[in-house]
């Protein structure tokens, strides 16, 4: 038995047995959380005294969840020295939940909010990730938030592309704030230095929207992307294109994307041959991190575990 085929049995066993720490210790990639509100409760309880208790129920909307978030975690992360308590606690809770892979960065407007320039911002980020998982595959990814005007995007864009380093881009924010178009040639600019593109979209927008951006950005991820689930048209270009959609099944429970989890749209882009990853989008304000969720979609009976396998391989670029 090779080593991927010992994770794998292990990690089947986790699930049909409901161990949580076993699922813990199967390797795990994660393509869609967002840094510091991805971090760890207990550690930060610990390190701050502040115990930051999750969404318990539904919120209605996105401008809820900002409001609850600032009610709850304020300006915890704010400034420079709150952005690299927050990265620690997001490699804390990496670690925690088996990760070996974590996708995740700050927004380039960060830089106007005295942070640093961007060259400090990568070493902060990767000054956590030495101190607290050195082994740990860091892909560094840049934000745009979909509101911001183009021209002030450009304008944060241009210190992080000339620093270099990050491999990664997603768009995220009101998906009706702006046409998905204002953003091309931006996505054009980091697309040409090799850049892995992403963008939230479909989450609550809808298919259309979400094939529109794919073809708009060439994006090779999609944030979110459930809306693809009402268009067999769609899912079928998404499939024979490859695109993956990493998608959050909590956060869209707990953001009123999705009645319950049991009639979660994951099933149905798996069965029409889309690629998914599992992920837990903010990890301290939805209270689960991806392992948490592996289970909670097995025990919602939405897949069998040697399918939940197959999804973590595919997080891993395997399967």
């Amino acid at each position: 038995m090779t080593v991927a085929d010992a994770h794998s049995a292990a990690f089947i066993a986790a699930l049909e047995a409901g161990d949580l720490a076993g699922v813990r210790r199967a390797p795990k990639a994660e393509s869609h959380t967002h840094g510091p509100y991805g971090g760890d409760r207990d550690w930060l309880a610990a390190q701050t005294g502040r115990d930051i208790a999750p969404v318990s129920t539904p919120l209605s909307s996105m401008d809820g969840m900002h409001a609850w978030t600032a009610a709850n975690i304020g300006d915890l992360f704010s400034g420079r020295e709150g952005r690299r308590l927050g990265w620690e606690a997001a490699f804390v809770r990496a670690r925690r939940d088996g990760l070996v892979r974590v996708d995740f960065g700050d927004d380039v407007w960060m830089i106007s909010q005295g942070v640093g320039d961007a060259r400090r911002l990568f070493a902060d980020i990767e000054a956590a990730r030495v101190a607290v998982c050195p082994d740990m595959d860091w892909t560094p990814q840049l934000g745009f938030s979909r509101h911001c005007r183009a021209e002030w995007l450009e304008r944060w864009l241009a210190p992080f592309l000339e620093v270099g380093g990050w491999r990664a881009l997603d768009l995220s924010g009101d998906e009706l704030a702006q046409p998905i178009e204002v953003f091309a040639p931006l996505y054009r600019a980091c697309g040409d230095r090799g850049m892995r593109l992403k963008a939230h979209v479909g989450e609550w927008g809808t298919a259309d929207d979400v094939w529109r951006a794919v073809e708009t950005l060439h994006l090779h991820e999609v944030q979110h992307g459930i809306a693809a689930a009402d268009s067999p048209a769609v899912m079928k270009a998404l499939a024979d294109a490859g695109t993956v959609l990493n998608v959050c099944p909590t956060s869209n429970l707990l953001l009123g994307r999705v009645t319950r989890l049991e009639a979660h749209p994951i099933r149905r882009l798996f069965d029409a041959g889309v690629k998914v990853t599992v992920n837990s989008d903010d990890a301290l304000i939805f209270g689960v991190g991806v392992s948490e969720e592996f289970l909670a979609l097995f025990r919602a009976g939405l897949f069998t575990a040697p399918e939940l396998d197959l999804i973590r391989r595919w997080s891993l670029g395997a399967g």
